[in-house]
């Protein structure tokens, strides 16, 4: 639908309205809130949460301030107005409480990666594993801790695909058994 067809709807329906069809302003209002959402989303495409609660505030704004609207002016220059004021005030308001928000120093000791603990980790990781048989730990590390695909971790140890997929859920089975936890 060309702009020049939106405006003569919009402004057809909204005049029937004011002169008291309800029928009419309830229809302007669903075609409006349609006319609203398509214009905020491209505006905010940030944020889609704040589009509909947006649409809403325009729409009460615009219908509490119907007097002011003079029929001889184009109406969706009027509705764009209102709506860049509300999503002004939205933004003014975003601003307003970001700035309440102090940033995280990324320095922080609580934000430190500790060398320590994650070699503990991988010693501990690779002293579990080195209990497991062959055919149940090398799928786990091909295909959980490297990465690999089922086929390309088949391909590696010469085992079915299969194979490798029972021997992972065989290996983490008892894996979590050693651990005192029940299998997932």
């Amino acid at each position: 639908m060309a702009t020049s067809d939106v405006e003569a709807e919009l402004h057809g329906l909204f005049v029937r309205g004011q002169a008291g069809d309800a029928a009419a302003y309830h229809a302007f209002l669903r075609r409006l809130g349609a006319h609203l959402r398509a214009y905020l989303r491209r505006r905010l495409f940030g944020w889609p949460d704040e589009v509909e609660d947006l649409v809403q505030e325009c729409l009460l704004a615009m219908h509490n301030q119907r007097h002011t609207y003079q029929p001889e002016q184009p109406l969706t220059a009027w509705v764009h107005a209102i709506a860049r004021y509300k999503m002004i005030d939205l933004l003014r308001a975003k601003a307003a409480r970001e700035d309440l928000h102090e940033p995280l120093d990324d320095d922080l000791p609580v934000f430190a990666a500790s060398l320590e603990e994650a070699g503990d980790a991988r010693r501990d990781l690779a002293g579990l594993l080195d209990t497991l048989p062959d055919r149940h730990r090398l799928p786990i590390v091909h295909v959980k801790l490297e990465g690999r695909s089922v086929a390309e971790t088949a391909q590696l140890t010469g085992m079915s695909e299969s194979a490798v997929k029972v021997g992972i859920h065989r290996g983490l089975k008892a894996l979590a058994a050693k651990l005192g936890r029940p299998a997932a």
